[in-house]
């Protein structure tokens, strides 16, 4: 188990007014809004989440990452836990068009609005219960997502990753080593149930057996 830092350069690329999101925004209702993961929170107003999550490359650089870090090729087999709508997947597969890739989303509304070129290999899925057999998958991720379970279903949750990885898993979950990025965090989630500092995280991983790579977005 180590930490890889794959996508702490693209999540560090976003400008985010950590207190507009309380002082202007009524962050209750925002938040309520959110938690049902549909239109409003992918594709409504930037205060209910992503403020219009669309297609534009972004994934591209972090899709060649993950290739080289685990020396994917078109034989090896991909899930993504939380794949919203399919944009990293889409990517891995414009490099490698053999790679058998799946993906799994709460969310109806991201596999059903998620790119028509990947859509047929995603499903709504929980990640307390994925749908594979085990050992199935060279490559696991989940990015953005286990830390919206609570506690005791993060660690369900990471059971799951490792039973269905014959190899390699990465997954990457909200955290903090400040006092200030603990309070950036706290007003800027609004779906989160289980933020922990780094120390917190790898005791979680280790209550869960969890072997695999992680990395921890900070809100700096």
């Amino acid at each position: 188990m180590s930490e890889v830092n794959i996508i702490t350069k693209l999540h560090n690329s976003t400008k985010r007014d950590y207190q507009k999101r309380v002082i202007e925004e009524d962050k209750v209702h925002c938040s309520q809004v959110a938690y049902q993961f549909g239109k409003e929170y992918w594709d409504g107003d930037r205060k209910y989440g992503y403020g219009g999550y669309k297609y534009d490359g972004r994934w591209s650089s972090v899709a060649q990452e993950f290739i080289n870090k685990y020396k994917l090729t078109n034989d090896s087999s991909v899930l993504d836990i939380g794949c919203g709508k399919g944009f990293l997947l889409f990517e891995i597969k414009q490099i490698l068009p053999g790679i058998s890739v799946m993906g799994i989303d709460i969310s109806e509304y991201a596999i059903q609005n998620s790119k028509s070129e990947i859509s047929h290999y995603l499903k709504v899925g929980d990640a307390r219960e994925i749908p594979y057999k085990d050992n199935q998958f060279d490559l696991v991720i989940s990015h953005a997502t286990l830390h919206n379970l609570e506690i005791h279903d993060v660690t369900k949750a990471l059971r799951e990753i490792s039973r269905v990885s014959r190899k390699n898993a990465w997954i990457c979950v909200e955290s903090y080593r400040t006092p200030e990025e603990k309070v950036n965090l706290l007003y800027w989630q609004l779906t989160c149930e289980s933020f922990f500092s780094p120390t917190g995280w790898k005791w979680i991983f280790d209550n869960a057996d969890y072997q695999h790579d992680y990395e921890f977005m900070f809100f700096e």
